[in-house]
């Protein structure tokens, strides 16, 4: 039986991804964990999260979840979301600045006050809601539609490096990183567990992910 761990420090709702998870494939066995062991030994890692990123990392570091973290996302399937994506980047200037796990060579950015739509209306910050992703390229977007609708709570967001590692955009209004890819990792800052049957695929598909792009 396959097996995937979601990582446990304390921050999101990771009973509502464990259940996306079940639902996307029965018979694979999903743990909630903050037991390094139990990360190393499963087949696939997911690294959840709502919240500040200054909580994510003091949380990490108290419970001795950076090594697991960082040699998880070196070896095997690893999916990040949300704040766990965002933790994957070299750092945040939320919370006036914080250093993350520089996994994606980047940065973490706020939306600004004030963004306006087409049509003039105002943007509220968070980006909270549906949302168009334009993919590029890649195993988990199998049987997913170009510009498929994912569902976002977010208000800041990435700005990778490297233009390679982005694998997929979406506006609010102008073009912002939704998606980050490399080798065996993938991560997303739209929550699929949240996001009907476009997400259940994407969990499935990473179910199914050998970790080759």
């Amino acid at each position: 039986m396959s097996s995937v761990a979601v990582i446990d420090y304390g921050m999101g709702n990771l009973h509502s991804i464990a259940k996306a998870l079940q639902h996307a494939d029965p018979q694979t066995q999903v743990q909630i964990s903050a037991d390094a062991k139990v990360i190393q030994d499963a087949d696939r890692v997911v690294f959840p999260g709502v919240g500040a990123i200054r909580d994510c990392m003091q949380s990490l570091r108290a419970l001795n979840l950076v090594e697991p973290i960082m040699q998880a996302a070196r070896e095997k399937p690893f999916l990040g979301v949300c704040l766990g994506m965002q933790a994957l980047l070299t750092d945040s200037e939320e919370n006036g600045g914080i250093g993350c796990l520089n996994l994606f060579p980047g940065h973490v950015r706020r939306f600004t006050d004030g963004l306006r739509d087409q049509h003039g209306g105002i943007l509220k910050v968070p980006h909270m809601g549906w949302n168009r992703v334009k993919q590029k390229s890649h195993p988990l977007w199998h049987n997913i539609a170009q510009d498929s609708r994912f569902y976002f709570v977010h208000s800041y967001f990435v700005t990778p490096d490297r233009e390679e590692d982005s694998i997929a955009t979406s506006d609010y209004p102008d073009p912002f990183t939704c998606a980050l890819a490399r080798d065996n990792m993938f991560a997303v800052q739209f929550h699929p567990e949240k996001s009907q049957e476009v997400g259940l695929q994407l969990l499935q598909n990473f179910l199914r992910w050998d970790g080759a792009a």
